[in-house]
């Protein structure tokens, strides 16, 4: 993946190179009732450990880290300290970051249907507007295509980072949820 990237072909590439990764978070994440307090709770402060990390590094448009902080706080759940994440400061590895996290916005939204009757939601409910997908996909896109010579392989890294993130943001509330 040397060469500068296919525009049209970039976010099928991510999507490839990302499959396993994001199956795993899938699986990971999918054991939490979110029609628990207690599994609901254990499922924010997962995300919100990941979460703090990946926005500080790829400073989103629209930041969610105070939406789940506001639903922890109707919970009377603490912050969690929140992981880190190495910023090797390039641009196609901060696109990737984006992508993993603008897609997870997609994910949010039935999420939040399984969401019980009175518990706070802000975090997953916050969806792109009409037409925010596609303006970002379309910003990926022309990134990649000024992104250059590696450009994809940092995407590529980027996104992985994102997923190993809230991976490893799971596993400690997954035992607490279960325990």
């Amino acid at each position: 993946m040397k060469k500068s990237p296919n525009v049209s072909g970039v976010r099928v590439a991510l999507r490839e190179a990302t499959s396993d990764s994001h199956h795993r978070v899938d699986a990971l994440f999918s054991s939490y009732r979110l029609d628990s307090e207690s599994h609901y709770g254990a499922f924010l402060t997962a995300h919100a450990r990941a979460l703090g990390a990946l926005e500080s590094v790829a400073r989103p448009a629209s930041p969610r880290l105070p939406l789940i902080a506001a639903d922890l706080a109707a919970m009377d759940l603490a912050m969690p300290a929140h992981l880190s994440l190495v910023d090797p400061d390039r641009d196609g590895y901060r696109w990737g970051l984006l992508y993993a996290l603008e897609g997870s916005r997609l994910g949010g939204a039935m999420l939040a249907r399984q969401v019980a009757p009175g518990l706070p939601r802000a975090y997953l409910s916050a969806v792109h507007g009409k037409g925010g997908w596609v303006a970002f996909q379309q910003a990926l896109d022309q990134a990649a295509a000024d992104g250059g010579e590696g450009w994809l392989d940092d995407a590529v890294q980027g996104a992985q980072a994102a997923f190993a993130l809230f991976a490893a943001a799971a596993r400690p509330e997954k035992v607490a949820a279960h325990g």
